[in-house]
């Protein structure tokens, strides 16, 4: 419980306080609203701060949802490799029991990459694009930087890729320029 003598000290602060009266030191209402000021703009930075770790891990965690089979997608693709060479092998005899079985297989898989939301490069015919194809070899063709075939195909999983698709480009053909060899 506050005293009276305390009340009566309490005023004649107050009262010194306003009146600017306070001698030889420094205002302590200003050095309080200062320190007020400094714990508030803390508090404001301290709560954008913590709003930022939100969205980033928010956004991290959505990463690693999306992006959780990447890994598996990628050891999956050499497997499909072969399993296309082993098709191409039986399209010898499209009518066997061997190519119609490979085929469902085949059918099964593409469902599958599309369902993770894997999707082939487009290469064959296109302009060549260093940021999802890898050129191994180039060959005369009629327009330079078109790719010619396609040796392995290439995979984005969503906007991410997962493996280039290694191509030959066409290179612009060797224009004999009147020196004779």
């Amino acid at each position: 419980m506050i005293s009276d003598d305390d009340k009566e000290a309490a005023a004649a602060v107050d009262q010194e306080f306003q009146d600017g009266e306070v001698s030889g030191e420094a205002d302590p209402l200003a050095e309080l609203e200062a320190d007020v000021m400094k714990w508030r703009e803390l508090a404001v930075r301290t709560a954008a701060d913590l709003d930022n770790f939100r969205k980033r891990s928010a956004r991290e965690r959505e990463d690693a949802i999306r992006y959780a089979n990447q890994g598996l997608l990628e050891d999956l693709l050499p497997v499909i490799d072969n399993f296309e060479m082993g098709m191409m092998a039986a399209s010898q005899d499209k009518s066997s029991m061997i190519y119609i079985g490979m085929d469902m297989v085949r059918r099964q898989l593409n469902d599958f990459l599309g369902a993770q939301g894997v999707t082939e490069v487009p290469a064959e015919g296109r302009m060549f694009d260093p940021n999802v194809h890898e050129a191994v070899s180039q060959e005369p063709g009629e327009e330079e930087g078109r790719i010619l075939r396609v040796h392995r195909r290439g995979f984005m999983l969503r906007d991410r890729l997962l493996r280039p698709a290694t191509v030959v480009v066409a290179k612009a053909a060797l224009e004999n320029d009147g020196e004779e060899g």
